[in-house]
C-alpha cells in the first residue's frame, strides 16, 4: 500500500510539474522495482531507484526537475547557492566540488524534495546509505 502512495505521489508531482503523459500504461511489477536502477523512461520523463553510500558531486541540470523520496536511510543535501569548480559534463548537465551558499537539508525516510531545473543541489554527506526514488521532469 506505501509503495502505491508513494509512486502515486511522484506521478502527480511528474503531471503538476508540466510532463505530458503518453496514451499507453506503463506498469513496472516488484521484482523490478527491488531491483532498484531505472524503471521507466520517456522523451520527458524518467523513473528510477537511486542507492548512495557516500557523497557526491554538485549536478545542475538544465531542463530535468527532480522529484526525490526517500525510502530509507539518511543524507545531507545542499540546494541553491553557487556552484563551485563546475563544468560540462554533457549538453544540459553540469557537475561541481562544492555549493558556497545554498540550504541544507536533513534527508531522512519519507521525506521529499523537488529541485527546479537549473538549481545546484548536492548530496554532500551520506553517513551510511541512502535510497531513493527519483523523477525527472524533462522541459523540452
Amino acid at each position: 500500500m506505501k509503495i502505491i502512495l508513494v509512486v502515486s505521489i511522484l506521478v502527480m508531482s511528474a503531471l503538476l510539474l508540466g510532463a505530458t503523459v503518453s496514451d499507453s500504461v506503463t506498469f513496472v511489477d516488484h521484482e523490478k522495482v527491488a531491483k532498484r536502477g531505472t524503471l521507466v523512461t520517456a522523451p520527458d520523463l524518467s523513473v528510477s531507484i537511486s542507492h548512495r553510500t557516500g557523497a557526491g558531486e554538485v549536478e545542475v541540470h538544465d531542463k530535468e526537475t527532480d522529484t526525490l523520496y526517500v525510502l530509507d536511510g539518511e543524507a545531507t543535501v545542499i540546494t541553491g547557492g553557487t556552484m563551485v569548480g563546475g563544468k560540462v559534463t554533457e549538453p544540459g548537465q553540469r557537475r561541481g566540488t562544492s555549493i558556497t551558499g545554498g540550504q541544507s537539508h536533513h534527508f531522512v525516510k519519507g521525506d521529499v524534495l523537488v529541485i527546479p531545473a537549473g538549481i545546484p543541489h548536492w548530496f554532500k554527506e551520506v553517513p551510511k546509505e541512502i535510497n531513493y526514488y527519483v523523477v525527472k521532469v524533462i522541459k523540452p
